[in-house]
């Protein structure tokens, strides 16, 4: 008997998107579920790209970052209670923030290897309706209560509960390996590369600025669904300026001299969710669906924060996308240079600024700072985590497509844990 030979790559299409607007924390979606908000989301990508009826999409995946224990199936759920049929597949991943780009790379590989025709990929998460787990100590005293082989032992066992037992475990936006809040880590990377307060505030501003600009022009009228009476994301400011952050004061970085992040230029906690339709060009082509862009090339990466360079930069929380890029554009080929666009997720402006200086440091280019996320990022959008890399996914290959030629683009994004997962993104 032959070997079986391996299926040839197929390319992978980037359809279209779908997402809500996204919003503060404890705002307007104060008592949405991640599962309510992504449905939402699905619903709109079946809408508009009429998805409706059996076999129109081939799975679906998605996750979430705080999930309650309710969400464990958080994407078959989404799709049993979306417009979408009811028996494509369903799974969920979880890679912290890198979490909906890495459900694009999970979707997109199976098309590439002939698996499925087509698919959608997302996450939702939502900081408002954050899980509140069981003290820890009450947990332990209700399991050893369930053990018990009589009614005494049950009672002796409760008996045991106290007043501070009944404090609940409010989940922390720090890293158990360290303590440290994820802004206190930026700051640890933002004083040892030197990034300076105006240059983070400059950042945020155009983020801002162009977020405006792209909302004005139309840009996101096919690709944000209206949701709970948003239309546009909350977070958005027009009217920033670089004055106008300049007035605010540090939150992070306190510890040293010369604290320069605030609340202006990093990422608020921030509810919502984001899909992307993704497929093989004979799909696409047989429902008359133009791709906006195709995805080409993907690598994730890895840090040592605990014990690495971390003083020195080198292995900071958010910098993983350091050395992805360089790995994944050695493996392609490619340059900075050879990019017309360019999107890093903005968790903060300072480890944005920090990954552009650490890429140059490795030898790439300088990125033209006009290329770089032209239509706004997470300091405007704001940030829910696991939605972040469908959004960006979306629009970029839309960007990509409205520039009428041939183009490509680059994706960076850094996550908790010390990782980055990036991309490639083309037009021929």
């Amino acid at each position: 008997m032959s070997p079986l030979k391996p299926p040839r790559a197929r390319r992978v299409a980037v359809v279209g998107g779908a997402r809500v607007p996204f919003a503060r924390s404890d705002g307007p979606y104060a008592t949405a579920s991640n599962q309510e908000m992504l449905t939402a989301a699905l619903d709109g990508l079946v809408e508009r790209h009429g998805l409706q009826g059996p076999g129109a999409v081939g799975e679906f995946v998605a996750g979430a970052v705080l999930k309650h224990s309710r969400d464990f199936n958080l994407a078959r759920e989404t799709v049993l209670g979306s417009t979408l049929d009811p028996r494509p597949p369903a799974y969920d991943v979880q890679q912290a923030c890198g979490t909906g780009l890495q459900a694009v790379i999970a979707a997109a590989n199976k098309i590439a290897l002939g698996q499925t025709e087509s698919a959608v990929a997302g996450g939702a998460d939502t900081a408002s309706d954050a899980p509140l787990g069981v003290n820890d100590r009450l947990r332990r005293i209700l399991l050893e209560a369930r053990r018990a082989k009589s009614p005494g032992a049950r009672v002796k066992a409760l008996a045991k509960i106290r007043p501070a037992h009944l404090v609940p475990d409010i989940p922390r936006n720090a890293e158990p390996r360290t303590g440290l809040s994820m802004g206190e880590h930026a700051a640890v990377t933002a004083r040892a590369w030197g990034i300076t307060r105006e240059a983070q505030d400059e950042l945020a501003a155009a983020s801002h600025q162009r977020l405006a600009a792209a909302y004005e022009r139309g840009f996101f009228q096919d690709l944000v669904v209206p949701f709970r009476g948003l239309a546009r994301d909350q977070n958005l400011r027009p009217g920033s300026t670089v004055e106008k952050l300049a007035a605010l004061k540090p939150v992070f970085g306190l510890d040293a001299p010369g604290p320069t992040m605030t609340a202006g230029n990093s990422t608020p906690l921030t509810d919502g969710a984001a899909t992307v339709l993704l497929a093989s060009e004979e799909w696409a082509g047989a429902r008359g669906l133009e791709p906006l862009a195709y995805l080409t090339a993907y690598e994730t990466a890895a840090v040592d924060f605990v014990g690495g360079d971390v003083a020195g930069g080198e292995d900071g929380l958010l910098m993983a996308p350091a050395y992805a890029v360089p790995r994944m554009l050695e493996r392609a080929g490619l340059g900075i240079e050879d990019f017309d666009l360019v999107e890093i997720h903005e968790a903060f402006a300072s480890q944005v600024l920090a990954t552009l200086a650490a890429w140059e440091k490795r030898g790439l280019a300088p990125v033209d700072r006009a290329r770089l996320n032209t239509a706004g990022s997470s300091l405007a959008t704001g940030h829910p985590f696991a939605a972040t890399g469908a959004r960006v996914v979306a629009t970029l290959a839309k960007l990509l497509a409205e520039r009428g030629g041939p183009g490509r683009g680059l994706i960076s994004v850094c996550a908790a844990g010390g990782q980055g997962v990036t991309a490639i993104l083309e037009r021929t």
